[in-house]
């Protein structure tokens, strides 16, 4: 059975969340704690662990980097990627906070 988008939610944003600042999570893992270790179990499930990826961010929940930067165009990056928790410095210019 395929989990719904609001397990793959959770999931996501707890792994992200145990893995702690300024460390990363491959989307793989979030499908593999999903869909067990078997790539037949995980493999479906990248694509909806990417879906939710791009909506939390969106929401400034997570970031989703390449080459360890933040992407610009959540709608918008190829290649492998990785999640982590969104970083003072990503939240833009209106960040005021002081150094």
């Amino acid at each position: 059975m395929i989990p719904d988008d609001y397990e793959i939610e959770l999931t996501l944003v707890r792994l992200v969340t145990d893995r702690g600042a300024d460390k990363t999570v491959c989307p793989s893992e979030v499908a593999r704690a999903l869909g067990g270790p078997h790539p037949d179990g995980w493999g479906p499930l990248m694509q909806p662990v990417r879906r939710q990826a791009v909506r939390l961010m969106k929401q400034g929940r997570i970031a989703i980097l390449r080459k360890g930067k933040v992407v610009a165009d959540p709608d918008d990056f190829r290649g492998i990627y990785r999640l982590s928790l969104p970083r003072d410095a990503d939240q833009g210019p209106g960040n005021t906070d002081s150094v």
